[in-house]
């Protein structure tokens, strides 16, 4: 479980987030949800420990942050998997290639332990045909994404970060790659959080969501109690699109008996 305890964070004398605080528990899918500009990436960042708060806490199964020392830290980073937004792959690097580097720099595997580590995580997501001979421009985007996935379980992450991974791709492509970080995070019982505002995301695998607006968590939930919130911003971000106002439509009826 990750802990982030009345997290505030400024930049150039600008408050960006406020006293935000929020629980990520372990063997769940966890979601950061919010608009653009809302602090949702610079409240990741200090998750990681990319950014560090001026006030508040951050915990790692009990591990504070800012108490850790540097070897702490070090071995902390070795315990954290991260899902770049644009997957962050080496072009001149095969599909192999490209999950075997944080093993090649970080493990204390034999290379051939490293090389059957690579393969597993490579079957785990379906890719074991292309990973010897296919270049990331000879792959789908799809196929990227789920390349980036292998590499961030190479090292057999406690914590899996995901930056928007369904950016990018089609509908049916996202539902398959949210599918499978669902898969890991229940079959491994890692923490994972990812920070989204794509909303079949959020009702496909939000087991525990936090919505961050204006820099403050405004609403935690569930993908099952999401539609009904009282929160005017959240149903202001739920309800933007019209497929989602017809669906708060349907809901508003059913609830008062005169539709479906």
């Amino acid at each position: 479980m990750i802990e982030a305890k009345n997290v505030s964070k400024w930049f150039d004398g600008q408050q960006i987030l406020f006293d935000v605080s929020a629980k990520f528990d372990t063997g769940k899918t966890n979601l950061i949800i919010g608009q653009s500009g809302s602090g949702k990436t610079v409240f990741m960042k200090c998750l990681i420990g990319l950014l560090r708060p001026e006030e508040g806490s951050i915990a790692y199964d009990g591990r504070l942050i800012r108490n850790m020392t540097n070897d702490e830290r070090r071995q902390l980073r070795m315990e954290i998997g991260m899902l770049f937004q644009g997957s962050a792959l080496f072009d001149n690097e095969t599909v192999l290639g490209n999950v075997m580097f944080p093993l090649k720099m970080f493990s204390p595997l034999t290379v051939k332990e490293q090389l059957e580590r690579a393969q597993f995580c490579i079957r785990r997501v379906g890719l074991q045909e292309s990973a010897d001979s296919k270049y990331p421009s000879e792959i789908s985007g799809g196929m990227q994404k789920r390349v980036a996935i292998a590499r961030a379980i190479a090292l057999n992450p406690k914590y899996l970060f995901c930056d928007e991974p369904n950016s990018g791709l089609d509908p049916k492509t996202s539902i398959l790659i949210d599918e499978l970080l669902s898969d890991i995070t229940h079959e491994y019982g890692i923490t994972t959080i990812i920070n989204t505002h794509d909303m079949n995301s959020v009702l496909g695998i939000g087991e525990n969501i936090i919505f961050i607006n204006h820099g403050h968590c405004d609403w935690t939930g569930n993908s099952k109690n999401i539609f009904r919130a009282t929160s005017k911003s959240l149903n202001d971000f739920v309800f933007a699109s019209k497929l989602f106002q017809e669906v708060k439509l349907v809901l508003e009826r059913d609830t008062t008996g005169k539709g479906l």
